[in-house]
């Protein structure tokens, strides 16, 4: 059989093209294609060629459309036993090709040129082709006989016309020797057979039966040479005379043959035309030729040579002109039967002939599994003789049927993008997967059948010596059906890559990839300390309406115009590393060795720096691949470079994403990272990433340390940041705010100082002092806090996200400063520095408790006003024991006429393990009078007690002295049910409101006057904020605190008719005090402190310091002038009265004067003021005593 059949092979001319001397590979392809592209020669263009010496037996030949078909063979054929049964078969004419250059000798070449045309004896026409000759052989060339052609040296086109030009004398001396042979076997009798007719011995009856069949089988051969002439109608002729002769002798193989030959003048001479009928009549013929080479089948020669082949091989013919006319279904059941027939083929090279064309038949057809399954029946054929070229013609055919198999190669893909710019399509569109694109590339019913053909690529490969298809085979086959292979197989698929890769140069580079698999795992965002921002250089705050969120500069409330990519925008900076995480896995059963691994790109602005990784069996591990972007642009990496097994491979992140895709559907055998533990895969979009300029860096630390700062509560302390510039290009802009909670810890921002060191230099460094001041921890149970006090707590504040954080707004220089900006201009980046200031807040001095302590001092009468007493802000440094400080702190009460002295009494604790020393201070005011401006901010000055130690895991009690602070009026809204000293009601009157409002300014003026600071150690110090507590033990009593009695009473003496106010007298002589046994002039004041009219009886006791009645009985101490009981007075609202009397006091010593008063028609305020709901009963108010010291007489 032979190969690329079909029904015009009966008309075609052989021609052998056959190297003459040293010929160079690639010119002698070069040569034969330029033979090729006159394989047809029209009969018109050879007539000038053409001598018809004697009449020409081709009387019907189309010189006007006929043409002479040509089959080149370079290399030529050996004779065929069968040339005689079919003409076609014989090489008629041989070409040599000769290229000068490397053979000078023509004399050589033209010997050699004969020897070779000995081999070809049915050769009718040889000629010698000489190319590309030098001057000296052009002149030798014309003596070297006619055979020899020379081809000056000149361009192609040149080159091809003059081709062209003896092809057509070729074809006109083959047709003229065609008509030469068809008058002679006319006339001369030719014995014409077949192997089926020979034998060692003819016997009489086979001469005999070869004589008569002569003329039948010489008719057949004439028409032949017709149908090779091109004139289809005089071979049609010469056939029909044959096949009635072969059917009258019974030559059923001659006669198939005939009907053969008709049957490809028939198609000749109808060329270009379909035709229904003509379509059923070749169908027909075909029928009957099949069914007379089956008839001339004997069992006599079935062992020596059978002539199935011509069966198998008319079928073919059948079968390939019906594919042309799309006869699907016909042609499937022709190859089925051929297929059938292979079994009974003696020649094993026929079978393979007949798998070859009937796997490109079912090809044609589309059916690509039944073509890739006779591709490997040939390929079983050839792997059979055991030699290295039969093992390359293996491969060649294996390599045709992978696709088929779904076991192509990457390399052989269509699509497989070669360039970068392919590779960046390819990326982009890796995720538009659909189900259909998926099911094609994986069908996991095919894993058995699929392993099979890599095993047999790879067996191939290794008998033909190709140590990269090897590896390739080996490497799919590992990669893609792991979980098929045992671990001893796939140790031996590992053991054949290394050795494979050993044969390989190094830095082989496969378009396969073997192990590991590779997956995106993500893209790590930068540290807050390179967070890029967006610059707007319109405006003055260029980083407003940009929220950096990492490296990704994107967010869906961003305004502005529609972005048609759905990806996310991911920004780099020309020379700083960047990051990109990704998963490795190894499912397989022995240890992973990559030598190395990096980033994937093609755009040449990236240097990847290479990490080799060593994995476990059945295990995955996420490493971290870096790089430098070099220059501006835009940068795809569509996955990683791995150098494994000694070749280097491109492993696409895409390729990794379609199997997972298939994995989850279960069109897959398994999922290699799920097998290795690994979590499922995570949606990761894959941005586009875009290289920008450099900008600035700032790094930041802390003076002294990076780690937390330790404050107590209250504590203030500064702090220096060391910002320095570590980027190549100057920061020029910046901006320092604050975020997160606690701002207000952070008391002072040196603004002035970072903006005095811009442009800040690269390298440069520039330190900020920042005040801070720790936050107070929230209210905790006092019986909860001594618990964990108990147990060795510190208290410590472990919130997360407690502490502020400084955000640095920096940008350098602009590309094209001169230039105005325009909408279209590209600015740099500008970034953002987080500076988390970690405060770490512990438990300082801890409150218990606070209360109210109060005690009153008699007045004394004297002459002398106490002078006022101004305490030095330094008074602290010095203890409290003078009596000019103790009198600063006792005033006279206006509205209840005794010295009052007050304590705030703070209890705290220290359940620390440091020691805290407290100092309370008081401001003071200087105003004497505070009735005329209570709430008023005036000039004050600042009393410091002396300071209480604290040791730890104590407490200690603290004593606030406070002043009298009571209002001078009693209004009833104090006292309705509603009242809220932090509060003022919806229904409140004006007056009401300003008195509710007066009483709360005057409790925080009270409070805002009171500082409590500690100190431990040098530089550790701060202030307690005691507001809430001192408010909260203010507000158990506020009414006796701040509200004055509804009447207050003091005594004045009156001498020389000057009257004189209650005073202490003076220790240091009798100045202001009264004499016994005279006469003392005295007057009582009673004042009103409410807004109405109150009507009163007004009595005066006197008591000894037995506190006996020194007014009554029958020792009375005492005598009186004046009314002293019983007085009844009008007091008009906030004005005194005053009442006289005169007192001779008979004995020296010390007295007590006492003033009370019976109100009478009181009203509810002044019933609420006391406390009772009874309107009858009587309301009764005593004024505080007043002291007064008798001297007698010496």
């Amino acid at each position: 059989m032979e190969p690329d059949v079909s029904i015009e092979t009966s008309c075609m001319i052989r021609i052998a093209i056959l190297p003459v001397g040293p010929v160079p590979p690639r010119i002698l392809c070069d040569y034969y294609s330029m033979f090729l592209r006159h394989h047809t020669i029209s009969l018109s263009a050879i007539s000038s060629f053409y001598t018809e010496h004697q009449k020409s037996p081709f009387a019907n030949q189309p010189w006007d459309n006929g043409s002479l078909r040509f089959k080149f063979i370079l290399g030529g054929s050996p004779p065929s036993p069968w040339e005689d049964f079919q003409s076609n078969r014989k090489i008629l004419s041989v070409i040599g090709v000769c290229h000068c250059p490397s053979s000078p000798d023509l004399n050589s070449i033209v010997d050699q040129f004969s020897v070779a045309c000995k081999s070809y004896a049915s050769a009718l026409v040889t000629r010698c082709f000489a190319f590309c000759p030098c001057d000296s052989q052009l002149e030798d060339g014309g003596k070297k006989g006619e055979n020899l052609r020379l081809f000056p040296p000149a361009d192609r086109q040149t080159l091809e016309i003059h081709l062209q030009t003896m092809m057509q004398e070729i074809a006109a001396s083959l047709l003229m020797e065609f008509e030469k042979w068809v008058l002679r076997a006319e006339s001369a009798g030719t014995i014409l057979k077949t192997p089926l007719d020979s034998q060692a011995s003819l016997s009489s009856e086979e001469v005999i039966k070869a004589k008569k069949r002569r003329l039948a089988r010489a008719q057949k051969t004439m028409g032949d040479y017709c149908l090779m002439a091109g004139s289809p109608i005089d071979a049609n002729a010469h056939y029909s005379t044959a096949l009635e002769l072969a059917r009258l002798t019974a030559d059923f193989f001659w006669y198939a043959g005939a009907l053969e030959g008709s049957i490809c003048a028939l198609l000749i001479d109808q060329m270009g035309q379909k035709d229904a009928v003509f379509e059923d009549e070749v169908r027909y013929r075909y029928i009957s030729v099949i069914s007379h080479y089956k008839k001339s089948f004997t069992p006599d020669n079935a062992q020596r040579v059978s002539p199935l082949s011509f069966e198998l091989e008319a079928t073919l013919k059948l079968a390939r002109f019906l594919c042309r006319r799309g006869f699907t279904k016909d042609v499937v059941e022709l190859l089925t039967s051929a297929a059938d027939g292979a079994k009974s083929l003696i020649d094993a090279s026929d079978r393979l002939i007949l798998y070859v064309e009937i796997a490109r038949l079912f090809g044609s057809l589309g059916y690509q599994r039944k073509a890739a399954f006779f591709s490997r029946q040939v390929v079983q054929l050839y792997m059979q003789q055991e030699n290295r070229f039969a093992a390359m013609s293996a491969m060649q055919v294996l390599a045709m049927t992978t696709k088929a198999y779904r076991v192509q190669s990457r390399a052989s893909f269509s699509n497989y993008p070669h360039s970068s710019k392919e590779i960046e399509s390819s990326h982009a569109d890796s995720g538009k997967m659909h189900h259909q694109s998926v099911v094609s590339l994986f069908e996991s019913q095919w894993s058995t059948l699929q392993m099979v053909v890599l095993r047999e690529i790879l067996l191939a490969a290794v008998r033909a010596g190709d140590p990269l298809a090897a590896w390739s085979a080996a490497a799919r086959l590992l990669r893609s059906y792991y979980p098929l292979i045992t671990p001893a197989g796939q140790n031996g698929l590992a053991s054949a890559l290394t050795k494979s890769a050993q044969r390989l140069p190094s830095g082989t580079r496969c378009a396969d990839p073997a192990l590991p698999f590779v997956r995106l795992y993500s893209f790590p965002p930068y540290p807050c300390q390179m967070d890029i921002v967006k610059r707007n250089p319109a405006r003055e705050d260029w980083w407003a309406g940009s929220a950096p969120s990492g490296p990704f500069i994107y967010t869906p409330f961003s305004k502005g115009e529609p972005n048609d990519s759905s990806k996310q925008e991911l920004i780099w900076i020309v020379g700083e590393p960047v990051q990109v995480l990704v998963e490795l896995a190894n499912p397989c059963g022995f240890d992973l060795r990559v030598d190395s691994i990096y980033l994937s790109v093609h755009s040449g602005n990236f240097d990847a720096f290479p990490v080799s990784v060593d994995l476990l069996p059945n295990s995955s591990k996420v490493i971290t691949l870096s790089g430098i972007p070099t220059s501006v642009g835009s940068v795809t990496i569509p996955g990683c470079t791995v150098h494994c097994f000694g070749v280097i491979s491109e492993h696409l992140f895409g390729d990794v994403d379609n199997l997972l895709l298939g994995a989850a559907q279960g069109l897959v055998l398994s999922d290699p990272f799920r097998c290795c533990g690994s979590p499922r895969p995570r949606n990761v979009l894959v941005p586009n990433i875009s290289v920008v300029p450099p900008i600035p860096l700032l790094v930041s630390h802390v003076v002294g340390g990076d780690g937390s700062i330790v404050l107590y509560e209250g504590e203030i302390r500064d702090v220096w940041i060391s910002l320095a510039n570590a980027g190549i290009v100057p920061v020029e802009q910046a901006h320092i705010s604050l975020s997160g909670k606690n701002q207000d810890s952070v008391v002072s921002i040196p603004y002035e100082t970072l903006k005095s060191a811009l442009p800040l230099k690269p390298g440069a460094e520039v330190i900020l002092p920042v005040t801070l001041k720790a936050w107070q921890h929230g209210p905790v149970d006092p019986d909860i806090t001594g618990g964990k006090l108990a147990s060795g707590s510190m208290g410590r504040q472990l919130k997360d996200g407690s502490s502020p954080t400084l955000l640095i707004h920096y940008a350098g220089p602009l590309t094209d400063s001169g230039d105005p900006p325009t909408k279209e201009s590209v600015f740099p980046p500008g970034r953002r520095l987080v500076v988390p200031l970690h405060i770490c807040v512990l438990q300082g001095l801890s409150f218990v408790k606070a209360c109210l302590l109060s005690m009153e001092i008699p007045a004394h009468v004297g002459l002398n006003l106490p002078e006022p007493v101004h305490v030095e802000t330094n008074g602290s440094k010095e203890a409290v024991g003078s009596k000019s400080k103790m009198d600063g702190l006792l005033k006279i009460d206006p509205f209840r006429g005794s010295w009052g002295l007050r304590f705030l009494e703070l209890e705290l604790s220290n359940p620390t393990d440091v020691v805290f020393e407290i100092s309370v201070s008081v401001q003071l005011d200087s105003c004497e009078d505070k009735l005329d401006n209570l709430s008023a901010v005036q000039d004050a000055t600042e009393y410091c007690c002396p300071k209480t130690r604290i040791d730890r895991d104590h407490s200690a009690r603290v004593l606030i002295p406070l002043e009298h602070f009571k209002l001078p009026i009693l209004d009833g809204s104090f006292f309705m049910k509603d009242f809220q000293p932090d509060g003022v009601g919806r229904n409140s009157s004006f007056s009401e409101k300003n008195a509710k409002a007066e009483l709360n300014a005057s409790i925080k003026n009270l409070i805002s006057r009171i500082k409590v600071r500690w100190q431990s150690g040098r530089n550790s110090s701060g202030e307690l904020n005691m507001k809430d507590a001192i408010q909260a033990a203010l507000q158990t009593s506020v009414v006796d605190v701040l509200l004055p009695d509804p009447l207050t009473f003091s005594f004045r003496l009156v001498r020389n008719s000057v009257p004189q106010e209650s005073d202490m007298p003076d220790d240091s002589g009798h100045e202001g005090s009264v004499m016994a046994y005279d006469m003392t002039p005295m007057e009582v004041i009673v004042r009103n402190n409410t807004k109405e009219i109150i009507r009163m009886s007004l009595s005066i006791a006197c008591r000894d310091v037995a506190g006996e009645n020194c007014f009554e009985g029958t020792k009375a101490t005492v005598l009186w002038a004046g009314v002293l009981n019983g007085i009844a007075m009008e007091v008009p609202p906030l004005q005194e009265s005053k009442h006289s009397f005169s007192l001779h006091f008979l004995v020296p010593g010390e007295y007590t004067l006492v003033a009370a008063a019976v109100i009478e028609e009181a009203n509810d305020v002044l019933r609420t003021r006391a406390k009772t709901d009874s309107v009858d009963e009587p309301i009764f108010c005593r004024g505080p005593p007043f002291h007064i010291r008798v001297i007698g007489t010496a």
